[in-house]
């Protein structure tokens, strides 16, 4: 079979090359691979600035953002033929939060990612998964299921905002600010919209497909200068990992207020910052800003239950470029209207 491979760090190696078929030590459930998404963290682990592959080997099999369809299941897994299937990227340590399936907040850092730390992804044609990591996603979603592992990090960013917004009594209106409108800031939007948000996203460009698909969720685009928007947002998303727009952001939030983090970025620059009155401005406003990472199987079923009650249509918009597996190294050039580029298997 095909299989998307990479030596993290030694330019040039990103091919698709012949691997043997999945061995059953590797997971129960066998999966005929249908897709993976490229995302920000794929180019890392080519570029070396993260991830690791399997011990004793050099290269590894990229892709964490997957979709396959099962060939063959255990008959008490809950799956069969022909599902459509999702594969959780994390394998947990033995922490206490790892035991207790909360593998998210794995206090150790001594997890397994596939495709990204340690172990081969699902960048290719067959791949097998243990049963309790593989997720079913609905048969409407079979052009669009790849999205699910990028909706998980907004659905747990979603879940920490509303754990701490729980402390007060709910707005009826309440306003939500999304910063980036890539992959991860528009999904996050959607689940804003979902979530009865009068929802904002605001990003650098004023072209392209971006505004346009804010629009047609029913949310309102901003560009320009961050300053300019008049706003005062209970809950943010941020999602561009870009230092200085979270204290910005931090200026113009409503009391009460939830920052949530989901972007890193890979710059080294200084900014500075009034500490002082950073720190008075929250402490005044009871805000609090929370960072999320990762995600565990509830927030996979939480994305799938959201993408199934999304527009399947406005979903398809979101992947602007198919590259076939052959020439999957192709994904990795940005074009100026890329939103999600993803890699297809078959």
């Amino acid at each position: 079979m095909l299989a998307m491979t990479v030596v993290p760090g030694q330019p040039d190696s990103a091919a698709a090359t012949e691997r043997e078929q999945p061995a059953p030590a590797e997971g129960d459930v066998l999966v005929q691979g249908l897709a993976v998404g490229i995302c920000g963290t794929d180019h890392e682990v080519v570029a070396g600035a993260h991830g690791a592959p399997p011990a004793g080997r050099s290269d590894l099999v990229i892709g964490h953002e997957s979709l396959g369809r099962v060939v063959s299941a255990p008959d008490d897994s809950g799956l069969h033929a022909g599902d459509l299937v999702v594969g959780i990227v994390r394998r947990p340590d033995d922490c206490d939060c790892c035991r207790a399936g909360l593998w998210d907040y794995c206090r150790t850092g001594n997890y397994v990612e596939r495709g990204i730390k340690g172990a081969d992804g699902y960048g290719a044609q067959q791949w097998r998964v243990p049963a309790k990591f593989a997720v079913r996603v609905a048969d409407s979603l079979a052009s669009t299921g790849v999205l699910l592992e990028p909706t998980t990090v907004v659905a747990k960013a979603w879940e920490q905002i509303e754990l701490v917004r729980a402390r007060v009594p709910a707005l009826p209106n309440p306003v939500a600010l999304i910063t980036g409108a890539g992959p991860i800031g528009l999904l996050a939007a959607l689940l804003a919209v979902q979530r009865g948000y009068d929802t904002h996203v605001y990003d650098r460009v004023s072209d392209g497909p971006k505004p346009q698909l804010v629009a047609d969720l029913g949310a309102t685009y901003h560009s320009g200068e961050l300053a300019d928007l008049k706003l005062a947002p209970d809950a943010v998303v941020e999602a561009t990992g870009v230092g200085a727009l979270v204290f910005a952001i931090s200026e113009m939030t409503a009391p009460n207020a939830v920052i949530c983090l989901t972007g890193i970025s890979s710059g080294t620059r200084d900014i500075q910052v009034g500490a002082d009155e950073l720190n008075a401005r929250m402490v005044m406003g009871n805000d609090a800003i929370v960072g999320s990472v990762n995600a565990n199987r509830t927030h996979y079923e939480q994305a799938a239950t959201a993408l199934e009650n999304a527009d399947v249509r406005w979903l398809e918009r979101l992947i602007t470029r198919r590259v076939p597996i052959a020439s999957w190294p192709d994904a990795l050039t940005r074009q100026p209207d890329d939103v999600k580029v993803v890699v297809e298997l078959s």
